[in-house]
Order: structure tokens, then sequence, then C-alpha cells
């Protein structure tokens, strides 16, 4: 046999292999490829598109792209640093004005960009903020006064079963048929994120205004998913429990032991007895709660069902949600709130009741 009958199935096989290597690094640098193209598309775009939180964004003179880049990407107003200069370099953007800014995490970069350029801060056409512990209806009248739009027609809206189950479309882990549940008198009481938020127009579309205050909501309790998780607590318990000790905590109150008491009597069989249900329930405002105001027949109403209410009766801030994720160990059952603003705790109705004719007497 010759030597070349040897070398031509060698030959065919070195052949095979390299066009297999060759298509393999065709492959891998054509995903590569798609892969860069898919991750820089995506930089590009805002972080969050329902985030209209104003994030605040001080650029000293003579900074850099580089060190512009870090900031913004620090304060999760872009994705990435490396692509904000990419992006920069390949447009042959430059004349960042020194400044205050203010921006959001609903900006494209390019916008971002634009503004920096320009030395403009955000244009507010809009800005709103919702105190903690707002209700429903007082955060209707807030966007009434502050854009001409009905009160009623924003209640509307806020009530309307087909855009709420849009929203749950949108937010299906935050938004979940909790909020139907009976004897649930708003459905979105309390998924309402008490914050500022700013818009370029002055009057936005109601949806946006809306779906703005619950993106911030579902952005906040994303964080708190672990904890959720370990206390096996639902969005809906959580924001529950949440306005309790919102609607009962003073400046003054530690809010930790606020929830000690609640969990402590849940884990009692006893009634959690907070007179904000009661004024919830009532639909009304009163500085003192009185004994027939107890009787109020309403499942909100905690001094005469057990558990939590049906849901919210307001919304949280982010100290009220830690607080009923890590309530402190005490073994309190009652508290009391004196004129003063501050908050007493007991162990006893003999201590509660003592404490409430030294201090309450005292009106």
């Amino acid at each position: 046999m010759k030597q070349n009958d040897f070398r031509a199935p060698e030959a065919r096989l070195v052949r095979k292999i390299v066009l297999i290597v060759c298509a393999v690094l065709l492959a891998a640098f054509v995903i590569a490829g798609a892969s860069s193209f898919l991750y820089i598309r995506s930089a590009l775009k805002p972080v969050d598109p329902n985030d209209r939180t104003p994030v605040h964004v001080s650029i000293p003179i003579g900074s850099s792209a580089a060190a512009i880049a870090e900031q913004l990407e620090q304060k999760r107003l872009i994705k990435s640093a490396a692509v904000f200069r990419l992006y920069v370099r390949w447009k042959n953007e430059s004349g960042f004005q020194a400044g205050e800014y203010e921006l959001t995490r609903a900006m494209p970069m390019a916008r971002i960009i634009e503004l920096l350029k320009t030395g403009k801060s955000l244009k507010i056409g809009l800005k709103l903020t919702v105190p903690e512990g707002s209700q429903l209806v007082q955060i209707a009248d807030l966007i009434a006064a502050k854009t001409g739009y009905k009160q009623e027609q924003i209640m509307k809206l806020l009530n309307d079963r087909a855009y709420i189950e849009r929203l749950m479309k949108m937010h299906p882990d935050l938004l979940t048929d909790d909020i139907f549940r009976k004897g649930i008198r708003y459905p979105l009481e309390g998924y309402l994120f008490p914050a500022t938020y700013v818009f370029a127009d002055e009057k936005p579309p109601l949806s946006e205004i809306i779906e703005a205050m619950v993106a911030k909501t579902a952005a906040v309790l994303d964080t708190y998913k672990a904890a959720m998780k370990e206390k096996n607590m639902s969005p809906h318990q959580l924001l529950t429990m949440s306005s309790l000790i919102e609607e009962e905590a003073t400046e003054k109150a530690d809010r930790q032991k606020i929830a000690s008491v609640f969990y402590n009597r849940l884990h009692r069989g006893m009634p959690l007895q907070t007179d904000p249900t009661v004024l919830y329930a009532l639909g009304e405002h009163k500085e003192r709660v009185l004994y027939k105001d107890l009787q109020v027949n309403s499942p909100y109403n905690t001094y005469i069902h057990k558990g939590l209410p049906p849901g919210p009766i307001a919304n949280a801030g982010v100290m009220s949600i830690e607080a009923a994720l890590e309530p402190a160990a005490t073994d309190y059952l009652y508290f009391l709130a004196t004129p003063g603003g501050e908050v007493i705790f007991t162990k006893t109705l003999a201590e509660h009741n003592r404490e409430k004719a030294k201090h309450i007497g005292k009106q």
C-alpha cells in the first residue's frame, strides 16, 4: 500500500477537525456578539421605567465621564458605568456641566446624558409628596389638589376592577387576589407608597401617577423578599401589619416594640385592639376613641375581630415595614401613647390601666 493511501484519510480528518473548530469558534463569536448586543441595548434603557422618584446627583467641576458614570451607577440611575463610557465615546459626547441635578430611574441613558450636557435639571411639571401614614382617600385628595383632577374621578379609577386587574398583571408578585378579599374597603389601600414623585407634565395621566406609586411599592418590597420568605409573610400581610404600626407610631415611638406587642397578642390569640382600625372602620378622624366607637360593626374593627384586619389601613413607610419584619423581642402586651408623644409599654392589663389613668386622665 502506498504512503499516500494513509495520508488521504488523515487529511480528511484534519480538515474535518478544522471545520468543526471553525464552526465552534464562529458560533461562540456569534453568541458573544448577540449577548453583547442584548446587554448593551438593555443598559441603554431605563433602570426602572416606573420609578419617577427624584434622585439627587451632584456633578463637581472637572468631573470626567468615568467619574460621572460611576456615580450614576452607584445611585442606580444607569445599569452599567462601562456601557455609559462606551456610549459617550462612540457618540463623541462631551461638555458635561457641573451642577446639581434631579434625575429619575425612569430615564433612558440618552436622556440623562442630554440633561448633563445642557446643565439643566429634570423639568418638573408636577412634584407630588405622599406622607407616610396617608390613606387612599387622602392621597386622592392630594392628587386632586395638585393636578386639578376631581377627587371622584381619581377614586373611580383607584377602585376600577378592570384597571386594578391590569395593575395585577404588571406586578403579579405584589398585587394578588388578597386585595379583593371580602370586607376590603379599597383594593389599593396601602399599595401607594409614601414618597416624593416627579413628573415632566403638570397634569400627567392619572394612570401614570398611580402606576408610579404602585411600582415604588413593588420596588421597596422586592428588597425584603428574603425576610418575607423567612417570616412566611405575603406582601398583603406585611403591608397590613406595617400600616397598623405606622398609624400607632409617634416620632418618639419604638416601632419594633409596637410590632412586638401586635405579634405577642396574635400568638396568644388576643384581639389586637388598636384604635386606628376603629377610626378606619368609622371613616373619620377623632382625637379620642370612645367606648361606643369600639362596637362599630366592621371587619376592620380589631376590638371585636381577632387577627389582622382584611387589609392595610394606610400607606406604611420603610421604618414600619422593617419593624413588621424584625419586631423587638419583648413580653409586652399593651402600649399607650401619652399626650406628649411618648409610648409606654406594659405587660399586664392592670399596669396598662394604671398608666392610662396617670397620663390620659390629665387631658
